[in-house]
């Protein structure tokens, strides 16, 4: 699992095709990549992010009002490459949006995966580009308890389960929230493919791109691993409130 620290060839994939339905107002205006905060939006941020950790080559899975992100995009004088991939199902589950990018999937080559949606410390993603575990998540031990985080469960040192609803039977040494970013060598990049492929087979469109994760991850728990990143400030932005409180709390942060 160890990795060269070379990131010249990682590409990352950006799902950002949503509508955000649950953002209210905010989400019909425009796209969740879009929304601005200090007057840069999530969707710059991530580039920047990216760049800065040496990233070259971006895919970006676009759908709900796609010709907006894309004039964000034209806009930006970032030095990385973007290339834009048109989920014309984005109604449906973030499974259809990951089978999207099936080709940069499939291409073997080491990948970083991230939801559009949130705004965070850039350490966040620089922890997890430059880890020196290939296939690697993001743990936060500090969040808010329900049914709304993607939790990530550890017991003696594995990952034992990835998901919103955590059996109460399950033993763990550490839980937290996962950040919702991921990376992946070649080789499990492609099986994650295949775990795509066989959820989309089966008909289970609406479902989120994490059961497919978490299916790769508890099949084979000895070549995954975390970084912990509890005390860098973050936010996942769903609901009208994130947006008030990255605002006047996370940005904040940022500058501490």
């Amino acid at each position: 699992m160890e990795s060269d620290n070379n990131t010249s060839q990682m590409k990352a994939v950006i799902l950002a095709a949503g509508r955000g339905e649950r953002l209210g107002q905010a989400g019909r205006d425009q796209p969740k990549a879009l929304l601005a905060f200090d007057g840069v939006t999530l969707l710059e941020r991530h580039i920047q992010n990216l760049a800065h950790g040496g990233i070259r080559q971006v895919y970006l899975i676009t759908g709900y009002q796609q010709q907006a992100i894309e004039q964000a995009i034209a806009g930006l004088t970032i030095d990385i490459t973007i290339q834009t991939i048109y989920n014309a199902n984005y109604t449906q589950g973030s499974m259809v949006s990951l089978y999207c990018a099936r080709d940069i999937l499939a291409a073997a080559t080491d990948l970083i995966l991230m939801d559009a949606d949130v705004l965070y410390h850039t350490e966040i993603l620089q922890r997890l580009i430059h880890s020196q575990h290939r296939n690697c998540l993001l743990l936060d031990e500090h969040f808010a308890a329900g049914d709304e985080p993607v939790k990530i469960c550890i017991h003696a040192d594995r990952i034992v389960e990835l998901r919103k609803q955590i059996d109460g039977h399950l033993r763990w040494d550490i839980q937290g929230e996962s950040v919702g970013f991921f990376r992946f060598d070649g080789r499990l990049a492609a099986q994650l493919l295949q775990q795509v492929q066989r959820r989309i087979d089966e008909g289970h469109v609406n479902e989120p791109h994490e059961e497919a994760i978490r299916a790769l991850v508890l099949g084979q728990p000895e070549q995954f691993h975390y970084e912990n990143i509890t005390g860098l400030p973050w936010i996942e932005i769903d609901f009208p409130e994130d947006v008030q409180r990255a605002q006047t709390e996370v940005l904040e942060r940022f500058h501490a």
